[in-house]
């Protein structure tokens, strides 16, 4: 029998984001009073479409990025089929298992792991209009980076480290794989998914102190947990995203999602960034199983502070928002999304 755990509304780190974010309606709509325009945050990355709050192209922003922090990427406008994928594959030297996802998309939606033809297949029964496929990059450590910093500086600020401990079991020598999950408290909350995931292997014994890696898409509502590193935060590290971030264009706040070997790599630059994100981005380390909902929030308004002051920083330069009413479209039409697509964040 699975072991008894707390339902999800009790975990405030599960909560829906509509929910969990009602207090930052209020601070954004103080702010947009304070600042004249609604859409202010538009401001944070004049460089991005809406200044990477919403629908802007992932493919676009990290395709500025220098050579060698590029995963192979390429980007589809249209719905490919399989042949055309697999002609990408080969003119690029991309090779299984690859990476499909939406070029544009929020908190890991329609992001899949593909391992084989068959996977390509089904992947595009239903799949976006406008599709990047990726190489998958083996390297065994990824994180969340927040970095800003204000037009005219030339170095920023890392004001987040979110590490992610991907949903895993370790096995005892004894226990079936189907066992191992029933007393993971987190595989518990996906373990339909689960089962169905590795039908042909639940009955198997991983061998004492195996690592069985159950979802290797990092995203925290696919089962990853997001660990607090911000003491990992250092000049060193500052310096290598003050690099990484040099040929953005106007790009001012958002966050960085990397591959690395190990953190001291990280420190030398040796990352690869899987995506960029805008105004969007949140302080991922605020959704660590132990942090606290008083201090989650309390860094959350920090970042949000941010926004302001470079968005202001970036109208005294001549820069306008986008006009709220595009932005209140934007939103509706993702709600609509919403409705029709009910896995869609």
């Amino acid at each position: 029998m699975p072991k008894r755990h707390l339902p999800k509304w009790q975990k405030w780190e599960f909560w829906p984001f509509w929910f969990f974010y009602i207090p930052i309606y209020f601070k954004l709509l103080i702010d947009g009073i304070r600042s004249g325009s609604l859409s202010y945050f538009t401001l944070a990355n004049p460089g991005m479409k809406m200044g990477g709050f919403s629908s802007y192209s992932k493919f676009d922003i990290l395709s500025q990025l220098d050579q060698k922090y590029l995963p192979k990427s390429v980007r589809f406008d249209h719905e490919p089929e399989t042949h055309e994928v697999l002609h990408e594959m080969k003119k690029h030297g991309i090779s299984f298992p690859i990476i499909l996802k939406p070029d544009e998309g929020e908190r890991g939606w329609k992001v899949e792991k593909i391992l084989n033809e068959d996977g390509i297949a089904d992947y595009l029964l239903d799949s976006p209009e406008r599709l990047i496929l990726q190489e998958y990059i083996k390297m065994p450590e990824e994180y969340g980076v927040m970095y800003y910093r204000f037009p005219g500086d030339t170095s920023g600020t890392v004001s987040s480290v979110m590490k992610r401990e991907f949903l895993s079991v370790t096995g005892d020598g004894k226990s079936t794989l189907l066992e191992l999950m029933l007393q993971s408290d987190r595989c518990l909350y996906h373990l339909p998914r689960m089962k169905k995931k590795f039908a042909d292997e639940l009955n198997l014994i991983p061998e004492d102190g195996e690592r069985k890696i159950l979802e290797e898409i990092g995203n925290h509502n696919r089962g990853t947990t997001f660990l607090n590193a911000n003491h990992l935060i250092s000049d060193q590290l500052v310096r290598a995203f003050d690099a990484a971030s040099s040929g953005l264009k106007e790009w001012y706040f958002g966050r960085f999602d990397v591959r690395t070997p190990s953190y001291d790599d990280m420190l030398k630059g040796n990352f690869k960034v899987v995506e960029v994100n805008g105004a969007n981005s949140e302080p991922t380390h605020i959704y660590d199983p132990h942090m606290s909902i008083f201090t989650a929030y309390h860094d959350l308004f920090a970042h949000w502070n941010i926004i302001y002051k470079i968005s202001k920083a970036n109208r005294k330069r001549g820069f306008k928002p986008d006009k709220t009413g595009d932005v209140w479209q934007v939103i509706r039409e993702h709600l609509k999304e919403k409705k029709e697509h009910p896995n869609k964040i």
